[in-house]
């Protein structure tokens, strides 16, 4: 989701459920103030099941984008069989697609097999489709101080306000309230992605730089020096030409590392790292074990 593409188009998809729930609850509300009840999904008036198949179609697309698409090989796992590094980010955001993707699916399932269950149940898989988003979401803002941190930590504070109601409708399906709160909260969901989406692509360094670099995460099978070599090619290659190349070394490396490698990048004091040289020297001090 390291793009513009990658952004809008979820935060395009948020909108429309956002603002087809906020339409649809306060129509039923109008019609029907006293005996309202809230649904977690709505049929629409040609075919019952276009929200969920939506849902189903985008979070599918977002699955193959995350794990396939995206990845340089085309396909999520390293030669070994194993996840690389870089694309844990790709692995916890499919993770969130197919979430959405198997509540939408079993809310078709219910509706047809268990409608008397349909309410409490999808409400739920809801609830466990929103609080994964969060614990994820949560789990990948290693430091809440800088900006970047401050985003993701808005981010999961509009989560919790779409999770919170979601339990809340099991106890109090009558309440206009809570769906509202709900449905807004949905779209302001789509507002922080695409406001995000345009933040972070910059056309001088060509599309998502910065979740273009593979991370650094200092584990024992990550190597230093091929890391190095790496981000110092993007950086060239992708360098406005005005730019000083060294100066965008050093501030872009801090984003080409993840978890306690990023976390000590941003603990090094001012003074001691003045240069590239420098910087490199302390990562490689730091983190190459012969």
């Amino acid at each position: 989701m390291g793009t513009l593409i990658g952004h809008v188009i979820p935060g395009f998809g948020f909108v429309l459920i956002g603002l087809w729930h906020l339409f649809n609850h306060i129509k039923l509300h109008i019609q029907r103030p006293n005996s309202y009840t809230t649904p977690i999904w709505f049929p629409a008036s040609k075919f019952k099941y276009l929200e969920l198949l939506l849902i189903i179609i985008g979070s599918s697309a977002s699955v193959a984008m995350e794990l396939f698409v995206a990845p340089e090989k085309h396909q999520p796992f390293d030669n070994d069989r194993t996840i690389p590094s870089k694309h844990l980010h790709n692995f916890e955001d499919a993770t969130i697609s197919m979430t959405f993707l198997v509540y939408a699916s079993f809310a078709i399932v219910l509706d047809k097999l268990a409608p008397r269950a349909r309410h409490g149940l999808t409400q739920i898989l809801g609830a466990i489709a929103f609080g994964q988003q969060l614990l994820l979401f949560h789990l990948q803002s290693t430091n809440h101080n800088r900006p970047e941190g401050q985003y993701h930590l808005l981010l999961q504070l509009v989560i919790l306000v779409s999770f919170v109601p979601t339990l809340m409708r099991l106890g109090f399906p009558r309440s206009f309230l809570i769906s509202f709160v709900r449905s807004l909260s949905i779209f302001f969901q789509s507002i922080w992605l695409m406001v995000m989406g345009f933040m972070l692509w910059t056309p001088e360094l060509n599309s998502g730089f910065l979740y273009h670099l593979a991370k650094f995460h200092g584990l024992s099978r990550d190597d230093p020096n091929q890391h190095l070599t790496m981000f110092q090619f993007n950086c060239e290659t992708m360098c406005p030409r005005r730019a000083d190349i060294q100066i965008v070394k050093m501030r872009v490396f801090p984003y080409s590392s993840e978890d306690r490698v990023q976390k000590w990048l941003f603990e090094v004091p001012a003074g001691r790292v003045t240069s590239w040289t420098k910087m490199v020297n302390a990562f490689l001090s730091k983190y190459f074990h012969s």
